[in-house]
């Protein structure tokens, strides 16, 4: 004899499916610690956006979040270890520029693809790069540097890797002024960063959030930013694009949340509601757009687009620009 629970139970389950309606099922992600993966060493764009936002999204998502740092090949390597995690939630790449949109057409065999690959989850943020020299440099303004850069002078510029954001300026100047820029790149933008500090390099366009601190500490020089207009933090710095004379010299940093494909739409749905939620706190928006960003809370379908068009962007200029390939 079937008990009466049982009956209830079966009639339930016969009426939903009946009516489609049948329960969701219960919302247990997640259920043990979330690792987000930066593709550079410490200090530079996406390791410090991604920890101010980290820490506040570990407590609105309930569990603890640690961002991991696997730097080398210009953010790739960290890139291939999320397209091969398990598609569930627990392993998050949090991408910038280079891996994303500059190195499918700047870097051979790269062992993914990061429109195919990628799942996209949500926007950290848009920042300028900073034109920095070390503080003993003969440069004091933008003008200065860009002389030699007319001259010709042989200098050598920093980068955070091959691919790089840094790495991509630098190579553009040398082919529109034909220099003899010699290119040294390095695991992330803080390692660079400390050897334009110590005068190793000549000059470096590092993320703005990485910079700021160091040239308030008088470590480095700012001469100028990235951007096509000034940005609202340093008005009275000049862009590359006025200095140098060209109009296309216009590039940011963008860093954002990325799951291996395959993600269950759900959990992309709730991690993007989630970081969009945090991003826009008060306090946390503050301190992204005191480190030069822009914050915009987009859809998921709203950030493919802008990842699309970013790679379409750089695969544009590369090819008109005849750039090689390494």
């Amino acid at each position: 004899m079937r008990s009466t629970s049982g009956v209830v139970a079966a009639l339930t389950i016969a009426t939903a499916l009946a009516t489609g309606t049948l329960p969701a099922r219960p919302q247990t992600y997640p259920s043990r610690p979330i690792h987000m993966i930066v593709g550079y060493a410490p200090g530079g764009t996406g390791d410090i956006l991604g920890r101010i936002i980290a820490n506040q999204l570990g407590s609105e998502l309930g569990q603890t979040i640690f961002v991991e740092n696997r730097s080398g090949a210009g953010g790739t390597i960290a890139a291939h270890d999320v397209v091969n995690a398990a598609p569930d939630g627990y392993t998050i790449l949090i991408g910038q520029t280079p891996e994303i949109a500059v190195d499918p057409y700047f870097m051979k065999d790269m062992g993914y693809d990061p429109i195919k690959d990628l799942q996209p989850i949500a926007l950290a943020g848009v920042v300028p790069m900073a034109l920095v020299v070390p503080p003993n440099s003969p440069y004091s303004t933008a003008a200065q540097w860009v002389a030699d850069l007319r001259a010709e002078k042989a200098l050598t510029f920093a980068s955070a890797g091959v691919g790089s954001p840094g790495h991509f300026g630098g190579e553009l100047l040398k082919f529109k002024f034909d220099d003899r820029l010699v290119h040294v790149p390095y695991k992330g933008a803080g390692p660079a960063l400390n050897d334009v500090a110590g005068g190793q390099v000549d000059f470096y366009f590092p993320g703005y959030p990485g910079a700021v601190p160091l040239v308030q500490g008088g470590r480095i020089k700012m001469l100028a930013v990235s951007t096509a207009k000034r940005v609202r933090n340093a008005p009275n710095t000049p862009t590359v694009a006025e200095v140098t004379g060209l109009a296309d010299f216009d590039f940011t940093l963008w860093a954002g949340f990325f799951g291996p494909r395959g993600l269950p739409d759900d959990l992309v749905t709730r991690l993007n509601g989630a970081i969009n939620k945090v991003i826009l706190e008060p306090e946390i928006k503050s301190r992204l757009e005191a480190n030069g960003a822009e914050v915009s809370a987009l859809s998921i379908d709203q950030l493919r687009a802008f990842v699309r068009a970013d790679v379409e962007r750089y695969r544009a200029i590369i090819s008109a620009s005849d750039l090689k390939v390494e």
